[in-house]
């Protein structure tokens, strides 16, 4: 993949290496400018420890408070302004808002004073060399302090600058781990719901067949003629049992009743009986889908079959919003190795769509909420399920239930 010239440009800023090579850039521009036009002692060391001072600008922010006084007392010791001062001025201002070495009020203000004290070392040399300097009380004194005002403009604006991009890039990170936090919430709280929706299935699917062996083994004792009175009590005991554990089934999954104000479903739970009026549903909506069955239909237990209906019934949604329009073909084989292989593919772009093509990009084989609790439903049954891009193309989602052991 290609990157644009800013991509480009950003990568390398930040590279470990930049702060180097650009003060080593601005020392060794700051050499040939002081060969060029020799200074003094204290222009010389001033405008080669502002340069040099640049390339530990990233590693220690703060050296960026030597840079700018190097460069305003190697300004103040010469009237002449080298073009290595004024990088390494700028670099330094920026520096200093960029890392937040101290407040930008102050560093302005710390700024201002030291653009104060060169323009008056500056007022100070033009007297010394005779050219006229009004009195500060005459008329037309207050353009001497032009420069000042000037340094302290150039001083605010750098600094500045580099305070917003301070502040720009920690929105952003704050944005970001915002979001992150925000999706790793809506995952969490729809895998909750997802688990309380198949502990509430399986409280209902429990309670039945428990509630069934309390009441056959409690008839038992009055409609089997014959009976010793040992066989009795081992009856009463079986019904006992069992009241007692949907008594502790209830407590347990009490938190997971229907909340107050909702209407509780009395509909049967689905099967895998109902697979055809699901595909029938997923075709008056608009998509495309066959079922193919094989192998001889086998009465599951009520888990196996809820589990398997609610797999198919979520890959169908997921076609039908990462692939409007896609084939899809429903294949459910009861092997003979008491194991049901339930498959749903469609022909849709699978998990590379890009999001501009038009279509939904497809959540990938690791993340997704219909995802995560199609896992949990084939793993609460004890079998397995794995989503990702077919052998032929598109999307295919396959779960194995063995459901010999249930």
């Amino acid at each position: 993949m290609r990157t644009s010239p800013q991509q480009r440009l950003r990568e390398w800023i930040a590279a470990p290496a930049y702060p180097w090579i650009t003060g080593g850039a601005v020392t060794a521009g700051a050499v040939v400018e002081l060969i060029a036009i020799p200074g003094g002692v204290t222009t010389t060391v001033g405008v080669l420890v502002s340069a040099a001072s640049l390339m530990w600008r990233r590693s220690f922010p703060p050296v960026a408070v030597l840079t700018v006084a190097a460069g305003l007392i190697g300004f103040a010791g010469d009237v002449n302004l080298y073009v290595s001062i004024m990088v390494s001025g700028l670099a330094g201002c920026y520096a200093l808002g960029r890392n937040r070495v101290v407040h930008p009020a102050l560093a302005v203000a710390g700024g201002a004073l030291g653009a104060l004290c060169v323009n008056l070392v500056h007022i100070n040399t033009w007297s010394r060399m005779d050219l006229p300097v009004p009195a500060l009380w005459e008329k037309g004194s207050l353009s001497l302090f032009a420069e000042s005002f000037l340094l302290t403009v150039v001083v605010f604006g750098a600094v500045m600058m580099g305070d917003a991009v301070r502040s720009r890039e920690e929105t952003r990170t704050e944005r970001s781990l915002a979001q992150d936090r925000l999706i790793a919430m809506e995952r969490q709280q729809a895998a909750e719901a997802e688990r309380a929706a198949i502990a509430r299935e399986l409280h209902d699917i429990v309670s039945h067949s428990v509630s069934m062996i309390a009441v056959q083994a409690e008839s038992a004792t009055y409609t089997t003629p014959g009976l010793t009175p040992e066989a009795r009590d081992g009856f009463q005991q079986i019904a006992g049992t069992a009241r007692s554990s949907m008594a502790e089934l209830r407590r347990l999954l009490g938190v997971l009743r229907t909340p107050q104000g909702e209407t509780a479903l009395t509909a049967p739970q689905p099967t895998l009986d109902h697979l055809a009026e699901l595909v029938d549903q997923h075709r008056a909506v608009g998509g495309t889908a066959e079922l193919r069955i094989t192998g001889e239909r086998v009465a599951l237990p009520a888990a196996w079959e809820l589990s398997a209906y609610r797999i198919a019934q979520e890959a169908l949604t997921n076609a039908r919003k990462h692939a409007p329009g896609a084939r899809t073909v429903v294949e459910v084989d009861y092997g003979a190795d008491r194991l049901l292989t339930l498959r749903v593919r469609d022909d849709g772009p699978g998990t590379g769509a890009a999001s501009g093509s038009g279509t939904a990009s497809r959540p990938g084989t690791g993340t997704g909420h219909g995802l995560t609790g199609m896992r949990e439903r084939a793993a609460l049954v004890g079998g397995r399920l794995s989503a990702g891009a077919g052998p032929d193309g598109g999307f295919l989602v396959e779960a194995e239930l063995p459901w010999g052991s249930g």
